[in-house]
């Protein structure tokens, strides 16, 4: 039995397995080896979470939205502004105008409702196990400037350590990974547990097209939240604005539901009102100071 961390190159691999590698003209002189290394604890802090939405009965939406004009007014606002945190500040919006998509049952199975929304999304950091999709509570999200959630992701990803779960995931996260059974212990007691969803939140958004050009929806596995939207790419289609073909610039997003506490009639009136926020950019025209006003896109 190899020992782990041990480097296995083309001689001893090929050795320990008695086969022979054939040549290959086009890699002459590249050496072939094979590194085996440490699994990641961070890792496993995502398994288990993974793991912890199985009992959740996913039911997804994959909706197309016309972000022209919200791309318009993030490019003039410069840098004040990220794509993402615009997201983050309509979903909140949207679910808390519509509490129910984001219940869940407590320990004695009764349907619980937050007054407020805290959205929990994933920030790309560096630390000593090597890039982490780290979770980042956004806190009342549905009620604060979109200015201010751009500055809080910015600086949580530009350290990591100022932030509750980077300086836990230092403190804690390889402690967690080594003992057996805890960390599916920790989730299961954060599935249940109202308190406990004060600090995780009950709504997460991760956006993983900002880290590639192109249409496309993300479907992520369930975890703990009953409300999960996946931010997929944008790119320009064909879209009919007042009876004309424009070309627009197009977002592909992807809401799940938990379909043991929300049926479909209820998400669908969701995702209207979501598509309505993002689509008129309504956030963003409440953060500049000007009133509220409808996009210059219809159909």
């Amino acid at each position: 039995m190899r020992k782990p961390g041990r480097r296995i190159t083309k001689d001893s691999s090929t050795a320990a397995d008695g086969l022979r590698p054939e040549a290959s003209p086009s890699a002459a002189g590249r050496p072939r080896r094979v590194d085996i290394g440490r699994f990641p604890p961070s890792r496993r802090l995502v398994i288990a979470g993974e793991r912890a939405g199985r009992r959740m009965a996913a039911m997804h939406s994959l909706v197309d939205l016309d972000v022209t004009t919200a791309r318009r007014l993030i490019a003039a606002s410069g840098r004040a502004v990220s794509f993402t945190a615009f997201v983050v500040a309509s979903v909140a919006r949207a679910a808390a105008a519509h509490p129910h998509t984001h219940a869940y049952r407590n320990w004695r199975g009764r349907l619980v409702r937050h007054g407020h929304v805290d959205v929990t999304t994933l920030v790309e950091v560096t630390t000593g196990q090597g890039l982490f999709a780290l979770p980042h509570v956004l806190r009342d999200a549905d009620a604060r400037d979109v200015r201010a959630l751009t500055v809080e992701l910015r600086t949580a990803k530009g350290d990591y350590t100022r932030t509750r779960t980077g300086r836990m995931l230092d403190r804690f996260g390889s402690t967690l990974t080594r003992v057996p059974g805890l960390v599916p212990a920790m989730y299961a007691v954060l599935a249940r547990s109202v308190r406990l969803r004060q600090l995780t939140g009950t709504v997460a958004v991760t956006a993983v097209g900002m880290f590639g050009a192109g249409g496309g929806f993300g479907i992520a596995p369930p975890a703990l939240m009953p409300l999960q939207v996946v931010v997929g790419g944008v790119t320009e289609r064909p879209r009919v604005v007042d009876g004309r073909i424009e070309v627009r610039e197009v977002l592909d997003l992807t809401v799940t539901f938990d379909h043991n506490v929300i049926d479909g009639a209820p998400a669908a009136r969701f995702v209207a009102e979501l598509r309505r926020l993002i689509e008129d950019a309504e956030v963003l025209h409440a953060s500049d100071g000007t009133p509220e006003r409808r996009s210059d896109h219809s159909g």
